[in-house]
C-alpha cells in the first residue's frame, strides 16, 4: 500500500498473488494496529506514515507492558492481602459449596423461605432447563405471595421461546418483573442483597453451586445485576434502538466481532444459531460499508457505537 497507494482491494490481491479474503484479513489487522486508516469524505483506506504509525505501535506496546506490570503489582498486593485476611479469619466460612442439582435445589428452597425483601437473578440460555423452571415455580410463587420482589433477566434470544413466554406471563401476573439482554455472563441469584448463589462451573450449572455470604462479593454481584437491569428491555416491549439506530443485539454483535469472536463464539454467547449471526453480521457490514466482520466491529467502535467496558456502579 505504501509503494502503490492507487491499488484497490482486488488489485492488491492480484499484485500480491493472494486471495481477497486474505488481503481483507491483513487490512483488518493493519487497521487494528493503526497503520492504515479511512480517508476523509468517504475515501478509501490510506496508509499512515511508517514513522508515525510504528512509533505509535511501539508506544502502545510499551504502555501495555507498563500496564501489565502495574496489574502484576496490584495482583501481588491483593494476594498478600487475601492471604493475611485468610489467616485472620480462617474460622469464618463465607463460601459453601453445594454439589449436584438436587443439593442446590434443596438449598434454594431454604433460601427462598428466608428471603423477605428481594430476589434477583441472571438466567443465560445455557442454564435454562425445563425441569429447572418446573422446580422454581413454587419457590417463586411463595416469595411473590409474601410480597418479596422478584426481578429476573433472560437473553433476548429467548423472547420467542414459548416456554419462557408462558413462564413470564405467569410470573408477571403474580407481580414479578422480567427483562432481557443480548448476552449474560453467567447464572446467578442474589437473595436480599446478602446471599449470592453462583455456579461452581459457569459453563455447566449441573455441577453445583457456591453460596457466598462475603459482603464485598455479594455487593459486586448485585452491582453487576443492577447495571445489566438498567439497560435490559422489559419482556413485552420491543428492544429500543440507540442513537445510532442499532438494536441491542446488533450493538452487542459489533462489540463481539471487534473483540475477535468468530461466528460460532458470538452465536454461543448470544444464544442464537450461527446462521442468525451470519445474517446479522452481513446486515452490520452493509450498514457500516465494511469489507469484513472484524472491520465492521472496528468501525462501530470508532464511531462510538458501544463502549469497550461497562461501568458497574454499586447498588443504592
Amino acid at each position: 500500500m505504501l509503494a502503490a497507494p492507487q491499488l484497490d482491494l482486488p488489485q492488491l490481491a492480484v499484485h500480491m498473488n493472494r486471495s481477497e479474503d486474505a488481503v481483507r484479513a491483513a487490512l483488518d489487522e493493519l487497521i487494528d494496529l493503526s497503520l492504515i486508516t479511512f480517508g476523509g469524505d468517504g475515501g478509501g483506506l490510506r496508509t499512515v506514515g511508517p514513522t508515525i504509525g510504528l512509533a505509535s505501535l511501539i508506544a502502545r506496546a510499551e504502555a501495555e507492558v507498563a500496564d501489565k506490570q502495574r496489574q502484576l503489582e496490584a495482583t501481588r498486593t491483593a494476594v498478600m492481602s487475601l492471604a493475611a485476611a485468610h489467616e485472620q479469619n480462617r474460622d469464618r466460612e463465607h463460601v459453601t459449596k453445594w454439589e449436584g442439582v438436587e443439593a442446590v435445589r434443596g438449598r434454594l428452597e431454604e433460601l427462598t423461605l428466608a428471603t423477605t425483601v428481594e430476589c434477583v437473578s441472571l438466567n443465560p440460555n445455557t442454564a435454562q432447563k425445563p425441569e429447572g423452571k418446573k422446580a422454581s415455580r413454587p419457590l417463586n410463587q411463595q416469595m411473590l405471595e409474601r410480597g418479596v420482589a422478584i426481578r429476573a433477566i433472560y437473553q433476548d434470544s429467548h423472547r420467542h421461546n414459548p416456554v419462557l413466554q408462558d413462564y413470564a406471563t405467569w410470573m408477571t401476573d403474580l407481580g414479578g418483573e422480567i427483562r432481557t439482554a443480548p448476552t449474560l455472563p453467567m447464572l446467578m441469584i442474589v437473595y436480599d442483597r446478602r446471599v449470592a448463589v453462583l455456579p461452581i462451573d459457569p459453563f455447566d450449572s449441573s455441577k453445583g453451586a457456591q453460596e457466598v455470604h462475603a459482603p464485598g462479593i455479594v455487593a459486586a454481584v448485585y452491582g453487576l445485576f443492577a447495571q445489566i437491569w438498567s439497560t435490559a428491555t422489559p419482556l413485552g416491549h420491543t428492544p429500543r434502538r440507540d442513537d445510532a439506530g442499532l438494536a441491542p443485539q446488533l450493538r452487542e454483535l459489533a462489540r463481539l466481532l471487534a473483540a475477535g469472536s468468530t461466528d460460532e463464539m458470538a452465536a454461543r454467547k448470544m444464544g442464537v444459531s450461527a446462521r442468525t449471526i451470519k445474517r446479522k453480521s452481513a446486515e452490520l457490514m452493509d450498514l457500516l460499508d465494511a469489507r469484513s466482520r472484524f472491520q465492521a466491529g472496528v468501525v462501530a467502535a470508532q464511531r462510538g457505537w458501544y463502549r469497550h467496558h461497562r461501568d458497574v456502579h454499586p447498588p443504592r
